[in-house]
């Protein structure tokens, strides 16, 4: 995800603008790993392979969400590792 789209994406779910974001990997402006968090409703919105995915609860992959939150537990911070929604650890 370039950092640039910072500038135009809200929260899906209550139209929360700007999020926070927290990178994981990033080079050249580019953020291949990382996380979207709104700082209103407390969802996270995983960055996966350079893609945001800013679904509603219903739709969203809870295994591979997740699989991610288990993968980078140690590089994201505690508020969305053990409360953020729609789930954590």
């Amino acid at each position: 995800m370039n950092k640039t789209m910072m500038e135009i994406l809200a929260c899906p779910i209550d139209k929360t603008y700007p999020l926070e974001l927290h990178e994981i990997n990033e080079k050249e402006n580019i953020v291949s790993e990382g996380v979207l968090v709104c700082t209103k409703c407390s969802r996270f919105f995983p960055i996966i392979e350079e893609i945001p995915i800013m679904l509603p609860d219903e739709l969203r992959d809870k295994k591979l969400e997740m699989d991610f939150l288990k993968k980078y537990q140690r590089e994201l911070p505690e508020k969305i590792i053990k409360k953020g929604l729609p789930w954590h650890l």
